[in-house]
């Protein structure tokens, strides 16, 4: 973070890969919440404790986040055939992880153990590639371009004036 030096503010600001990490954070959160929903919701066998709701979201997100790349890596160096399982493998993974713990996420039977892990892989990749690709990422973009031409009419203005001068 800097500090902003031209309207002498003592607020720092956030720079944009800090605060694109954090659109992302939140994002992964809401749409690992909404797949664990809806693989509830859908598929018997899969239950969703409400006192362990946040707990089950937080470590099948943060267990998705850390295991992803590692999957995608061990595919790429051993299995390039297989890269486009990886978000399977991957939620699969992410699903066991998070049943260990105990009052949140039960997975009891093979089919649950079979379709949970697609539910919750179609409605990750479509949900990110909706809510990142189609709104955040145009949001971040359209607002970049805003403050880019406010620095441009600012440093028209300011040449304006020196000139003038």
């Amino acid at each position: 973070m800097r500090h902003d030096r031209r309207n002498h503010t003592s607020f720092p600001r956030i720079e944009m890969p800090v605060f694109r990490f954090f659109i992302h954070l939140i994002t992964s959160g809401v749409l690992a919440a909404l797949a664990l929903l809806v693989a509830s919701w859908t598929i018997p066998g899969v239950k969703l404790e409400v006192g362990g709701f946040i707990v089950a979201v937080a470590i099948f997100a943060l267990a998705q986040g850390l295991l992803a790349p590692f999957v995608f890596n061990l595919a790429r160096k051993y299995a390039s055939a297989v890269l486009g399982g990886v978000g399977l493998v991957t939620a699969f993974l992410a699903l066991f992880v998070a049943t260990l713990f105990p009052g949140g996420l039960q997975i009891d039977g093979v089919v649950a153990w079979i379709a949970a892990p697609v539910v919750v892989w179609v409605v990750t990749a479509l949900g990110g590639w909706l809510i990142g690709g189609l709104i955040v990422t145009r949001w971040l973009d359209k607002r970049d371009q805003t403050r880019a031409d406010l620095r441009a009419v600012q440093r028209h203005d300011k040449k304006r004036g020196a000139a003038t001068s």
